[in-house]
Formats: structure tokens, C-alpha cells, sequence
């Protein structure tokens, strides 16, 4: 019974977890393939923004699934990878990975300034934040409006929520 017996460890999300073990689920797939290159992982997460999905994959995920999935298709997928497959993603999952690649990135930079902005900070004290010019503070605000197609900031911080690139805490 040894050898089709699969293992799997649960690391969860949800507050009451996060209390226990705090490490979100990116960190916890780079941590679990840094210690077992050989690892598998299939993230099964509520968050489908696609730059949360994109960071999934490029930590290491096998496979990413919605928590809505069901059971038998988890089952599946678990499976699958298990066997060192690579499962084809629900269609959810691909259309939002289809529109990641049509759409224009933010630098990791872009993406600390937003963050900021989602704090409800201005450029003067972005710029502190970060050790940069109020003039920086103010090109990359542009280039994210631009980037992400918003009209202001807070339509700017609305995107990247809904795209997994912030996340309000």
C-alpha cells in the first residue's frame, strides 16, 4: 500500500491559520520547493487575480485551483501532479492568465508604489517612504494609471485589488 499512498500537506489562508503558521501562500510554496525541489504543489486559494495566479506558478505551483473547484476535480488534479503531470487549468484559471500576457506589467517598484498608494499615501510621502524624489514618486504614479488604464489613483488601487497585485490587509 506504501507506493500509491500521496501525501499531502494543507497550508491555508485564513486568518485563524495564519495565526498559527504566518506565511502567505506564495511564500509557503517557494519555502516548501526550497527545501524539496521535488515537491509538488497545487495552490487550491480564493484569491483568482491573475498576478496572484502568475505568482502561484512562478514559485512553483503545478497547478492552481479556486476553491469552488470541486471536490472530484481536486482529487484529479492531486493526482495528476502527483504523477508528474501537468494539468490543464480550469478555464477560469487560463483566462485570466491569457489576459496577464496581453497586459502591460508593473515593475516591482510600480508595485511598492501602489501599495503605498493603497495605504493612502501621496507622492511626497512615497517618495520618503521609499528614498526617492517626490518628481519619482509622481512618473511612477503615471506609469501605473497608464499601465493599469485608470483615470486617478483610487480607480488605480480598485484594478490592482481586483488583480491580485495588492492585497488589502
Amino acid at each position: 500500500m506504501g507506493t500509491n499512498r500521496i501525501r499531502v500537506l494543507c497550508v491555508d489562508d485564513h486568518r485563524i491559520v495564519r495565526e498559527g503558521i504566518v506565511m502567505c501562500g506564495v511564500q509557503a510554496i517557494k519555502a516548501i520547493r526550497a527545501e524539496n525541489p521535488a515537491a509538488r504543489v497545487v495552490a487550491l486559494t480564493m484569491y483568482q487575480g491573475d498576478e496572484d495566479i502568475h505568482r502561484a506558478l512562478e514559485a512553483g505551483a503545478a497547478a492552481y485551483l479556486l476553491k469552488d473547484t470541486l471536490s472530484d476535480d481536486l482529487i484529479r488534479v492531486v493526482r495528476a501532479v502527483h504523477a508528474g503531470e501537468q494539468p490543464a487549468f480550469p478555464p477560469d484559471v487560463r483566462a485570466r492568465l491569457a489576459e496577464r500576457a496581453s497586459r502591460p506589467t508593473l515593475t516591482p517598484r510600480e508595485t511598492q508604489v501602489v501599495e503605498l498608494v493603497a495605504l493612502g499615501m501621496r507622492n511626497k510621502e512615497i517618495a520618503a517612504s521609499l528614498a526617492i524624489s517626490e518628481e519619482t514618486a509622481q512618473v511612477h504614479v503615471k506609469n501605473i494609471l497608464a499601465k493599469l488604464e485608470a483615470k486617478d489613483r483610487t480607480a488605480a488601487v480598485n484594478v490592482a485589488i481586483r488583480r491580485g497585485i495588492v492585497h488589502i490587509r
